[in-house]
């Protein structure tokens, strides 16, 4: 959700074995405000050549704020080990 210019709010849920939403969009030169929570077990949240890594605990919201710089798709990982499917969760943030 857009917030004011190049400035994001990212609200999203961190659960068994995914990301809500799992997919975001952006323009270059962003800046997101993550806030995130979970309902089951600790998750992270990671994208890599970032500086983006955020530990997620149940019944928290974790917030975390990062500038985009650059244009490209990001993968958003879970480093968290959360149960037979972690291998499984992640999510994809655009930046054009």
């Amino acid at each position: 959700m857009q917030t004011g210019p190049n400035t994001y709010k990212a609200t999203m849920v961190a659960q068994m074995f995914s990301f809500v939403p799992n997919e975001l969009s952006i323009p270059v030169g962003s800046t997101v405000h993550f806030e995130l929570t979970s309902p089951d077990v600790v998750h992270g949240l990671f994208i890599p050549n970032t500086n983006v890594n955020i530990m997620v605990i149940p019944g928290h919201i974790t917030e975390f704020t990062y500038t985009f710089h650059s244009k490209g798709d990001y993968l958003i990982l879970c480093h968290e080990y959360c149960g037979a499917g972690h291998h499984l969760m992640m999510g994809r943030l655009l930046v054009q």
